[in-house]
């Protein structure tokens, strides 16, 4: 089959766009920036198109002839970025990809959206039913999204929504790795009282239900929260990075309301700044919001369950890392991440 993926030279685009490649499919993948593996996925076959997933014309002919559409590309962590450019990507983007694939007679769309558009979860751990609670307009305009999935669903496009919890794996250069260089220094700076509970997902098991999304039934709209089978406290997931990388780390808890007034000074110093903040608001919100899910619609309904535990996830984040020299390298490097705050995104 010809399948299109938006967001596909992205961490979690690229681990779809290679399962669905190695399986014989005909890939076209579109994203606005050549990613870490593009070369690879040219080499295993895919076609690449580079540009905004708004652009009408682009979409049109990506999704030609495409059977499946998988949408993942989203304005995505950039905290400067304003309200409009969120919108015109995440929301306006969204009714785009659907309007092609639509058009093309595709025969589902599979729609990634976040967990995070449940917020901090008061009641955990929170099924689909939980509280819209967005956070940011990144979690805002992903519910956005979510919306526009549901109009199309309704006027006949297969559709289903998946809401993927933290994503983390071999490939990722950004959400973890920051944890990880942090943790190798064997003390981890924990703001709060580390207690927070926190949902890892294993890019691989995330990748699993999105085939198998594509391939269930289930077309009106649906959304499926999607995690790994264990949820845990950021002290528990600090500890067992530390195992993942043959670290004894001990974990220092300090006071969360000082760290919280540093952000929102950061935030507000950098808006005159051509760059982003080191540190803001939805990254020190890591300590807090708690992030706890059931799965239990997405086993019943899609048959989803996940292969791949934290223990057997994190070893092999940890070899992918070390293999390329991002953590085990230069004391100044180890002792330059051990110097701010780290927190890893939600998805």
């Amino acid at each position: 089959m010809k399948i299109l993926v938006t967001g596909g030279t992205g961490f979690t685009g690229t681990h779809l766009a290679r399962r669905l490649l190695r399986e014989g499919h005909d890939v076209v993948v579109v994203d606005n920036q050549p990613g870490l593996f593009s070369a690879e996925l040219q080499q295993l076959g895919a076609t690449i198109l580079i540009g905004s997933v708004a652009d009408r014309g682009l979409m049109a002919r990506a999704a030609k002839g495409c059977g499946l559409v998988f949408h993942l590309a989203a304005a995505f962590r950039k905290v400067n970025l304003p309200r409009a450019e969120y919108r015109r990507t995440n929301v306006e983007g969204t009714r785009v990809v659907l309007e092609a694939a639509a058009q093309h007679g595709a025969q589902k769309v599979v729609y990634c959206s976040t967990c995070g558009v449940h917020g901090d979860v008061k009641q955990w751990p929170a099924d689909e039913s939980a509280p819209i609670a967005p956070a940011d307009l990144y979690q805002a305009t992903k519910y956005e999204g979510e919306l526009v999935v549901g109009e199309f669903a309704r006027r006949g496009l297969p559709a289903v929504i998946l809401r993927p919890a933290a994503i983390y794996g071999p490939g990722d250069p950004e959400r973890f790795l920051m944890l990880f260089r942090r943790v190798q220094t064997g003390r981890f700076a924990m703001f709060g009282d580390g207690r927070v509970h926190y949902h890892p997902l294993y890019v691989d098991n995330l990748v699993d239900a999105f085939v198998l999304a594509a391939a269930s039934p289930r077309r009106n709209g649906e959304a499926y929260l999607i995690a790994d089978e264990h949820h845990c406290t950021l002290d528990e997931l600090v500890t067992a990075i530390g195992q993942a990388l043959g670290v004894a780390v001990e974990i220092r808890h300090y006071p969360f309301a000082p760290l919280w007034v540093a952000a929102v000074a950061c935030e507000a110093l950098f808006k005159v700044l051509p760059a982003e903040p080191p540190l803001f608001r939805r990254r020190v919100d890591w300590f807090r919001q708690n992030r706890a899910f059931h799965i239990g619609k997405a086993r019943r309904e899609l048959g989803y369950a996940p292969r791949v535990a934290l223990r057997d996830g994190l070893a092999a984040t940890a070899r992918w890392y070390r293999e390329r020299g991002y953590v085990g390298g230069p004391a100044r490097d180890r002792h330059a991440a051990a110097a701010k705050p780290v927190a890893a995104g939600d998805a």
